[in-house]
């Protein structure tokens, strides 16, 4: 027996907002795991200190699906973010606690590996098409077989995905939230060339991809999914809001444009009929916010029996103990699609040192036992939070509207 003998949680933020948990057992082993979800960063550490860590102590650290179950069932108000990705940051700990003590790493308790390495994509932006594929072919010469493109909109002074630093996008940007101005109109009507002028500067071996952020109506997403039919993206992401998974049917009935869907889920639920009704043919839950590797396997099976792939989420907001997770996930699936991989800066790497690394396109967790990932508290300590919000969307007559 592996008794848990203590659990923190950690706040850190350099460059951004951070939240670990560190488990420690009887044996000397310990894991981290990752609880940011951001925007909402001590709601999530105050859940795991004031409610879920009491119920850890003493509990054999072996005992990962029980343990999942006795947190998520004994929730009698369960399944949503803040709960779920405190229930992840214990899985991921207990996963890399258990990888640690059998001497390998936690891609091979799942079963080994399926592939030589894990598919990433990069993402490149700029405010004009051509800023932006001047950015793509900057990933294609570092090895990228995937790339994300977003662009500004004329007329619209922001968009999502755009940003002043190429590498390491970061969209929670003021201790208020910020609010920007949307058009659906203006963005239909720009969207299409920049898919066209990157087909033509970039070929047709680099697979495309592009996320709407949850901006437009079925009926408007599948107009726009047969507009970029000619350019053969890999897939279209978050189209609409997905609360009512039924809306992904009416798109379905308007393109053959590939969809993807499902970065702010937080449990099987949410994508159930998306999967089972083969509306999408992505899901991008992660194992973050998703309630960890655990549960991000039980999802994956489900998807497996529809031939629906996974496209997990890898924003700069999961931090390298995600990423990680996520890689022995994907490597040990048989209906891994892709991995969003948005690099850390240098401060975030220093303070979460990790064993994954890039090459030719591929990420590969390493072959360190566990996650293969820690935090260094004494740099952690350096960076201390500081509150920040995701912006808001206003239509331009000043309604309310999807960010």
């Amino acid at each position: 027996m592996s008794k848990i003998t203590s659990a923190r949680v950690i706040v850190t933020s350099p460059g951004r907002n951070f939240v670990t948990l560190k488990i420690e057992t009887s044996d000397g082993a310990h894991g981290v795991g990752d609880a940011t979800l951001n925007g909402r960063e001590l709601a999530v550490a105050s859940y795991l200190q004031d409610h879920l860590i009491p119920c850890l102590i003493g509990r054999d650290a072996h005992q990962i699906e029980d343990i999942w179950q006795f947190l998520y069932r004994g929730a009698y108000w369960r399944g949503g973010p803040v709960g779920m990705t405190a229930i992840a940051a214990v899985d991921m700990a207990l996963w890399d606690i258990k990888g640690k003590l059998a001497g390998l790493p936690v891609y091979q308790l799942l079963g080994g590996a399926c592939r030589d390495g894990v598919t990433v994509y990069g993402h490149a932006n700029g405010e004009t098409i051509d800023d932006t594929i001047a950015e793509a072919l900057k990933y294609k010469a570092m090895g990228y077989k995937a790339i994300r493109l977003q662009t500004g909109v004329p007329g619209l002074s922001s968009t999502y995905g755009v940003s002043g630093d190429k590498m390491f996008y970061e969209p929670a940007d003021n201790d208020m939230p910020t609010e920007n101005l949307w058009s659906t109109e203006r963005y239909l009507s720009h969207i299409p060339k920049l898919f066209a002028a990157a087909r033509e500067a970039l070929g047709w071996d680099v697979r495309l991809l592009h996320d709407v952020h949850h901006r437009l109506t079925p009926i408007e997403a599948g107009r726009l999914g047969k507009d970029l039919e000619p350019y053969r993206l890999f897939w279209l992401e978050d189209a609409t809001p997905a609360e009512n998974q039924e809306a992904f049917r009416l798109i379905r009935q308007h393109t053959t444009t590939p969809l993807a869907v499902g970065e702010i889920f937080a449990n099987i639920w949410s994508c159930k009929d998306l999967i089972q009704n083969q509306l999408i043919d992505f899901i991008r839950a992660t194992v973050l916010h998703a309630g960890g590797i655990s549960h991000m396997r039980r999802i994956a099976a489900l998807a497996d029996l529809y031939q629906v792939r996974t496209g997990c989420h890898g924003a700069t907001d999961l931090s390298p103990i995600t990423m990680a997770a996520a890689l022995h996930f994907d490597m040990s699936i048989p209906n891994f699609g892709l991995q969003e991989y948005m690099r850390h800066t240098a401060e975030t790497d220093a303070v979460f040192p990790h064993a994954y690394s890039f090459s030719d396109g591929l990420l590969h967790p390493g072959d360190a036992p566990g996650l293969g990932v820690d935090i260094d508290e004494g740099k952690a300590a350096l960076y201390p939070y500081s509150r920040a919000y995701l912006p808001v969307n206003r239509l331009e007559d000043g309604t309310m509207f999807n960010w």
